[in-house]
Order: C-alpha cells, then structure tokens, then sequence
C-alpha cells in the first residue's frame, strides 16, 4: 500500500448546504452595508452631513466592503488554484507577444467597479495565483481608475469626447506601467510569504485530484492564511482614507488647478491627489464642482486619477504584500504616467 492509500483523505461530500448558506450571508451583508454604516452614524449620535459624521458613515462602509470582498475573492481563488496549475494561469495572462497579458488584465478593471483598495483582494489573488507581476499591475491600477462608473460619470458631465479620451489615455498609462514594471524583474520584491505561497502551490498541483470538499477546504484555508495576514493593514488604510475623506478642501483646490496656472500645478495636483482616498464615483461630483469653480480639466482629471488609483491607504494595504522598493516603483512609474494624461488634456481641451 502506498502513503496516499494509507492516508486518511477529507470527506468526500462537499458541504453544500454551509457554503449556498454562507453564499446567501455574503449577500446580505454586502447588501446591507449603506444601512449599516447609517446606523453606525445615527447610533454614534453625529449629525448628519458633518465632516465627522462623513468620514465616519465612510469607515463603517469601506471597511466591511473590503473585507467581505476579500473573503470571497480569496476563496474563489483557492478553489481555482486546485483546478487551473499556477503555469496555466501565468501562461494565459502574461501573453507570447506584446504584452497581451497586460492588455487583457487593464481590459478586466474597466468592468470591475472596485476603488483602489478594494481592487486589492483581486490584485492578492492573482499574485497568489502565479500570474506575473506586471500584469497583476495593468489591472490594479486599471480596476480603480478605468472602470465603467468613471467612465459613464465622464460621459455624462463632460461627453464621450472626454470620456473617450480618458478611457484611451488610462489603459494606456495601466498597461504601459504593468509592462515597466514587469520588465524590471522586481518580483524579489514581493513579501516573503507570497513567494512562498507561490512556489509551494506550483510544487504541490501534480497531487491527487481533490473532491469537491477538498476544493471548498482549500478555499477556507486560503481565506485564512491570507485574510489572516492583510486585515489589519486593511484598518489601517480604510481609517487613514475615512479621516481625509470628510475633509475635501474644494476651494483650496481650485485656487491651484486653474486654467491660467503654471505648469507645476499638474504634479502638484497629484501630490495632494495622493493622501485622499475614494472611488470613482465619490470623486466625480468634486471634479464636477473643480470644473464649475474654474480648474483646468486635465489638471484635474491629473488629481482624480492620483486619488482612486496612487490613495495612501492602498500603499498601506499593499505593504503587506509588497515590500517597499516595489510601492516606490509602482507609485512612481503610475506617476509619471498620470502626468501624461493631465498635460495632454491640459494640450488637447
């Protein structure tokens, strides 16, 4: 008799009931969380429409939300890697020519309406899958900055020629920077624990062909070893972004992102685009009022973009994953990138 013989294995019925159960409770709750994060407010006793009260309904609302989609994005992806080998994966995404990996990868994020953190999870997941690392790049910064809620926002307040444009200039700035900085063979750079993860997934798929219940317990394990490790650099990130959110000084802005104002107003947009933090859609109706108060559109479009796809708390969310010389790189290549796009508006319009 072999090992694996005399190995007692899990039980081969898959759980069934307990996960469409869990199924269901992931629904609800992500279902719940704008109500949610309003009693939190109410229950407090903030008044309503406060910066406190703003920042606080935001902490409530992002930090479930990020969390409640990397437990099921992870678990998807742990059951994945017991039918798909690492290689496959890789091969499928990293492309025979021109990058074609990165182009389906930017591709993804314009139809997943994720801000920059909780782009994340996903970002985990292929990372923990073996799909390369600057493709896994093209879609972070993608997801946030290139999804179909900016660009029906876009579309509605300043037209398609607009929307057009950003849509064309944003994938462009996500997969040239996925293939710099895939160039650049920085994956030593990644945490120690993902590499390790890596190379023990690639080592182990030749195994025995699971059962069903050993998928789903792969895919629990999964959410344990990673949620187990990222949620507190989650908290941290979320609550860093909810203290900035309700303090958007849109008159101070304005006075800087003027039609009439000098070339360094562009970086300086992005720079103070950086430590704020929220989606596309919560960023939009400031760009709408920048625009009213006079601010050249690609300036700040430069500080639109600089928020949802280069926000504080995704460095602080992506630290654990990432060791710091790679956060320098992927902020500065986006960087320059996000330049491009502000002066060429700034150029063109």
């Amino acid at each position: 008799m072999t090992a694996l013989t005399e190995t007692p294995v899990a039980p081969r019925h898959a759980p069934w009931g307990l996960l469409l159960l869990s199924l269901v409770a992931w629904i609800a709750a992500y279902a719940s969380l704008p109500s949610f994060a309003d009693t939190v407010v109410s229950a407090l006793g903030l008044e309503s429409n406060t910066h406190l009260a703003e920042a606080v309904r935001f902490f409530a609302y992002d930090t479930p939300k990020v969390l409640l989609l990397l437990t099921g994005i992870v678990f998807i992806m742990g059951v994945v890697h017991t039918f798909v080998a690492p290689e496959r994966t890789r091969a499928m995404l990293s492309g025979r020519r021109l990058g074609i990996g990165n182009v389906l990868a930017a591709s993804l994020g314009i139809v997943t309406p994720f801000c920059s953190c909780s782009a994340v999870p996903l970002f985990i997941g292929f990372l923990s899958a073996g799909v390369p690392l600057g493709v896994t790049f093209s879609f972070l910064i993608s997801a946030p900055m290139v999804n179909e809620i900016a660009l029906a926002l876009l579309f509605g307040l300043f037209g398609w020629k607009v929307a057009a444009m950003y849509l064309a200039l944003g994938l462009t700035v996500a997969i040239a920077a996925g293939l710099i900085i895939g160039k650049m063979g920085m994956e030593i750079h990644l945490e120690d624990w993902v590499r390790a993860m890596q190379a023990t997934q690639s080592a182990d798929y030749e195994a025995v062909r699971p059962s069903w219940a050993e998928r789903i317990a792969a895919g629990v394990a999964h959410v344990k070893d990673i949620v187990g490790k990222v949620w507190p650099y989650i908290l941290a990130g979320i609550a860093l972004g909810a203290g900035i959110h309700g303090y958007v000084p849109e008159d101070f802005l304005a006075s800087i992102m003027g039609k009439d104002a000098p070339w360094w107003s562009v970086p300086a947009a992005v720079l103070i685009g950086v430590p704020m933090y929220t989606n596309a859609a919560g960023i939009i109706p400031i760009v709408e009022a920048l625009i009213g108060k006079g601010a050249a559109l690609g300036t700040v479009l430069a500080f639109m973009m600089s928020v949802i796809a280069l926000s504080l708390p995704e460095m602080i969310i992506l630290r654990k994953v990432l060791k710091l010389p790679l956060i320098a790189t992927f902020a500065g290549v986006v960087a320059v990138g996000i330049l491009f796009v502000g002066y060429v508006f700034n150029a063109v319009l």
